[in-house]
């Protein structure tokens, strides 16, 4: 009982003591909001390297973290808020209308970089003497820093005067932190020791069935909240009803993905979407705007948190002592690292931004050559989801007792660290970003307030619908959607009026209905 009792006082000093953190990182980000050199990943980033050296010294070396990394404490807890506001805060009009072109570089293009970089490390790392790794491990490894850090990379945009631009880095970032986890998933629970032409295509076949069942079932969850929420109106007598239905639909949307082997990333993503489309429009105006801060608050304690751990972790002294007696091979495998990561990123970013140009007959719609370069060097910053692929893969319970183990997860640390702070202190933060002459974004507005345009022209042939694929997707998509989808799952202007509701002093336009 005395052990017990001293073990519980260690955990609850070191939460207070993580808590004061995270309130630190929020007041210093708040006083450095407009220092165009820092944000608040590298504030968190800073108070935790801070933090990690007044430990090692309290501690006489032994120690620099105050927390224990845990990969469910990750994947479990923290990334689901953070990507399931994503996807509920997602300009949706500006998200489908380059839809095609987010999926070819947050789908293929991840697919590409993890490729490159897998070759690349089986050449260079043989070369090197960092332990024994086998094909699982370099494709891990590929899969592993293929993972952006989009959080980061969009703080530096802005995205009022760089629509187009932010919707594309945005929309890769989100859809290549899916991809990048259902590879590794699917690498992991894969067996390479026979790999061949046809284990190769059943690969993708996982991969491509993860894909759509996880997509699926975060739509299907979605709907679900909706259809309840509209047909029961909970409103009429809590909000509190609502906001807990909402947050728990979301969190089970996520859970029931991990519960069938799916891709809780994606489902939750697409969650986000649809209950952003159909369910907080069936609920009343208190509960939408508590839910929408609600979400945000916690997507943004997350990453902190997530940033903070992070900054205290890159000087654990059991993970340096390990790779001491080399410091040339880490330096080497973190160069080699950074090397890959850019050629990665040129491989699919250039070609496939050609290729995304073809199909787009307007000239202002095309990605010119220095909005590539941006999409190109934004997503060069490695993060929270690299950090916990990579402790997943490395170590056990955050540590690791093997030199190679060792030296990736330092490199890793390494590279997130220096991705991050050059990145984001980079041209992207001054006022010579490249301007977008896209459609300005759009919150949840209609259709026709977005195109201005009541008659969208319908494709008069197929070299029409090739030039403008994806306007006319989503004209048909307009067309079924009002009038089969909002009737049944509500959405805006399709709420019923209930006298006496809190809204009742805003009643919702039925004039569409």
């Amino acid at each position: 009982m005395p052990s017990l009792s001293t073990s519980d006082h260690a955990s609850v000093v070191s939460l207070n003591l993580f808590v004061a953190l995270l309130c630190a990182c929020i007041v210093l980000g708040h006083l450095l909001e407009e220092n165009r050199w820092m944000n608040e990943s590298i504030t968190a980033l800073m108070i935790g390297l801070a933090t990690g050296v007044v430990i090692l010294l309290i501690s006489n070396g032994k120690s620099s973290r105050l927390l224990v990394f845990s990969e469910d404490l990750f994947f479990i807890y923290l990334l689901p808020p953070i990507i399931f506001n994503a996807g509920f805060q997602v300009k949706k009009k500006q998200f489908f209308r380059n839809f095609v072109t987010i999926m070819l570089f947050g789908a293929i293009g991840t697919v590409i970089s993890c490729t490159v970089i897998t070759l690349g490390v089986t050449q260079f790392f043989k070369k090197l003497d960092i332990g024994t790794f086998d094909l699982g491990d370099y494709l891990a490894i590929g899969a592993i820093f293929a993972a952006t850090d989009s959080v980061c990379t969009l703080q530096v945009l802005n995205q009022d005067e760089t629509p187009l631009l932010y919707s594309l880095v945005f929309g890769e970032g989100v859809v290549n932190d899916a991809t990048s986890v259902v590879v590794f998933n699917a690498i992991q629970s894969f067996d390479l020791t026979h790999l061949n032409h046809e284990a190769a295509f059943q690969l993708l076949g996982n991969f491509m069935y993860l894909f759509l069942l996880s997509t699926l079932l975060g739509v299907a969850t979605g709907l679900i909240s909706a259809y309840v929420i509209k047909k029961l109106y909970f409103g009429r007598h809590s909000t509190d009803r609502e906001v807990a239905l909402m947050m728990l639909m979301a969190y089970l949307s996520y859970m029931l993905a991990e519960l069938f082997d799916l891709s809780g990333i994606l489902t939750v993503f697409f969650c986000g979407i649809v209950m952003s489309h159909y369910t907080w429009h069936n609920v009343t105006e208190s509960s939408r705007i508590t839910t929408k801060h609600t979400f945000a608050t916690l997507s943004f304690l997350a990453e902190t948190f997530i940033f903070l751990y992070v900054g205290m972790d890159a000087l654990d002294i059991d993970k340096w002592r390990s790779v001491s007696d080399s410091p040339g091979t880490s330096v080497a495998v973190s160069s080699i690292l950074i090397g890959l990561l850019m050629l990665g990123r040129a491989a699919f970013v250039f070609p496939l931004s050609f290729l995304s140009n073809l199909a787009k007959k307007n000239e202002s719609e095309k990605i010119n050559f220095k909005m590539q370069v941006v999409i190109w060097w934004s997503g060069l910053m490695r993060g929270a989801v690299s950090m916990a692929l990579a402790y997943n893969k490395f170590t056990s319970a955050g540590h690791t007792d093997l030199r190679g183990n060792a030296i990736m997860i330092t490199s890793t640390i390494t590279v997130c660290l220096f991705s991050t702070v050059k990145a984001t202190t980079s041209f992207l933060s001054d006022g010579n970003t490249p301007k977008s002459i896209q459609i300005p974004l759009l919150d949840q507005d209609s259709f026709i307030e977005f195109t201005g345009n009541h008659n969208v022209p319908r494709p008069d042939s197929i070299r029409g619908f090739l030039t403008r694929p994806t306007r006319t997707v989503h004209y048909y998509w307009r067309k079924f959607d009002d009038s089969f989808m909002r009737p049944v799952f509500g959405g805006r202007g399709f709420v019923p009026f209930v006298p006496g509701s809190p809204t009742e002093r805003d009643p919702p336009d039925l004039s569409r209905a």
